[in-house]
């Protein structure tokens, strides 16, 4: 049996993760980690670990001890900042001494992607079409490169977290004073139903075992809402030339909209995304494939996909505190 160490619990992403870990092939004994004491996620879990913030100066050692204490066999991380700050600490050689593993991507990649106006820098120097991207210029100049709306995005955020439309002078002033240098300005490409999700298992040589594809709708959050499975030749083939230039290593996520005859890369997320459950569903268990991968040190072998769709809903877990209920 493996112990794995699962974070961010509270989190579509974590509870995911862990219930995706139940459905695997392997038995497991699943360690859920959250900073906050009611994390959801913790019931589908084993034992539960209130955790400090990745950003607390504490972390490593926490982590360290939250490893040795249950001889946890794999980490896999289920929020961003968990990524950035293993990764961080794992190339200081921080968890060296620990017989442990971490599902954990290409720290370049993991740094590119990081920062979009960065990752756009490394997309076309690849020479990959990209979407139409300025750090700087006045209303007016973008405006009539790329029309109304344009579209604001943080440079350095997640889960499509602070994407603003702006349509006149003042809201581009507004948003430029708030991100300061965070402030990024974007085309609008698309329409939300040409939105697609490929999830990619790299292998770190260029090469990724197996995809998925995802026609989807996106929730108010930044999560997907609603999906179709999709078999399109052409985006299959983008992600193999993207693969073979950024070289991830395992669970890797990309996002693209359909725009005008081309398939333009929205970002990538070097990481586990939130449509990890939903890939489960229809055959592609990327948690099981990580137990494969870093513990096992095959090739995760090809899942057949199933067909269909999906649409994720709102639903109750009621701990009652009268006996009889």
């Amino acid at each position: 049996m493996y112990t794995v160490l699962v974070t961010g619990v509270g989190a579509i992403i974590g509870y995911g993760l862990a219930r995706s870990l139940r459905a695997s092939q392997y038995p497991v004994r699943i360690i859920g980690m959250d900073i906050y004491p009611d994390a959801v996620g913790q019931h589908w879990c084993d034992v539960f670990e209130q955790a400090v913030p990745a950003a607390d100066p504490g972390y490593p050692e926490f982590l360290r001890t939250v490893i040795r204490t249950h001889a946890i066999d794999l980490v896999i991380p289920g929020i961003e900042q968990d990524v950035a700050r293993m990764s961080q600490e794992a190339q200081s050689n921080a968890f060296g001494d620990l017989s442990v593993s971490f599902a954990l991507n290409n720290p370049e990649l993991i740094a590119a992607a990081s920062d979009k106006w960065v990752m756009h820098g490394e997309l076309t120097g690849a020479g990959f079409e990209t979407i139409g991207t300025h750090i700087s210029g006045d209303f007016a100049e973008l405006a009539s490169i790329y029309g109304l709306p344009l579209l604001s995005k943080p440079r350095r955020s997640y889960a499509s977290k602070g994407i603003q439309q702006i349509s006149n002078h003042a809201d581009f002033l507004y948003w430029r004073a708030k991100l300061g240098d965070n402030f990024m300005v974007q085309e609008v490409v698309g329409t939300v139903d040409t939105e697609y999700t490929v999830g990619a298992f790299g292998l770190g040589n260029g090469q990724c075992s197996q995809q998925i594809v995802f026609q989807r709708m996106l929730s108010r959050e930044g999560a997907t809402a609603k999906a179709r499975v999709r078999s399109i030749p052409e985006l299959e083939t983008l992600v193999g030339r993207m693969v073979e230039v950024f070289r991830p290593i395992g669970p890797t996520n990309l996002q693209f909209r359909f725009h005008r005859g081309r398939y333009l890369l929205l970002e990538i997320n070097p990481r586990v995304s939130s449509s990890s459950s939903l890939r489960t569903a229809f055959g592609y268990n990327e948690a099981e494939m990580c137990i494969e991968y870093y513990l096992e040190g095959k090739t995760p072998r090809r899942r057949e996909i199933c067909g269909g769709s999906a649409v994720r809903y709102i639903d109750d877990m009621v701990f009652y505190d009268c006996p009889d209920s």
